[in-house]
């Protein structure tokens, strides 16, 4: 970012560049705000860059991904008292853009300072996609980036067809890019580095016997 300031500060039409970006981020807020008021409930759409993108409803596998996961983190998250598991409709905003993810998590720092009648939310602590074929170049690019830089301590990013997740993290909380992922398989245990404790088998994601023997351990551990 900063060679990008300094190349348009050597620039003799930098003022006219400068102008001209401010009315372009100004017409775009103007468009994301006309976004917020269209968008409803049954939609899931993300402002994205200045655009906004539809999703197509899911899969089965998608879903029932979702389901696996968001229950037994929910369980744990809920008894620990740790914060709040918020599931495909929650729309978090960033500074530029708007999104959806399948599954998000709050600290309960932050969690307790929100309203009952709250549209929009901060950047959560840790963020889960779960890939599809439309989705998979914005949720492994501009996303992983957008991310990061707004201090998203986890990411992760789950491949339902391979049955693997791509476990992303900040080594450090100033950091704005994540460390390499590490990609874990069914036979793998997963831990999360921001719900202190909560590890399960990442096939427990994907299968509901395992997923049942997961959520067994967790409630006995509880």
């Amino acid at each position: 970012m900063v060679d990008y300031v300094d190349k348009i500060l050597k620039s003799p039409n930098a003022p006219m560049q400068i102008r001209a970006l401010q009315e372009a981020i100004l017409l775009e807020n103007n468009k994301r705000q006309e976004f917020r008021e269209w968008v409803t409930p049954s939609m899931k759409a993300e402002f994205i860059n200045g655009s906004i993108v539809m999703h197509s409803p899911v899969k089965r596998k998608h879903w029932k991904v979702t389901n696996l996961l968001s229950r037994l983190m929910s369980t744990y998250v809920s008894f620990y008292q740790l914060g709040e598991v918020g599931v495909e409709k929650i729309m978090i905003s960033l500074t530029r853009n708007d999104y959806e993810p399948d599954l998000v998590f709050f600290s309960k720092e932050k969690s307790d300072e929100f309203r009952e009648d709250q549209l929009l939310f901060p950047a959560p602590d840790l963020v889960v996609e779960i890939l599809s074929r439309k989705t998979a170049t914005i949720d492994k690019g501009l996303k992983m980036i957008d991310y990061a830089a707004h201090g998203i301590s986890e990411y992760w990013i789950i491949d339902s067809d391979r049955q693997t997740v791509a476990q992303h993290y900040l080594v450090d909380p100033k950091d704005t890019e994540y460390f390499p992922a590490k990609v874990l398989t069914k036979y793998d245990m997963i831990a999360s580095r921001v719900i202190k404790g909560f590890e399960i088998p990442v096939f427990a994601i994907f299968e509901d016997e395992a997923n049942l023997e997961a959520m067994n351990k967790l409630m006995k551990s509880i």
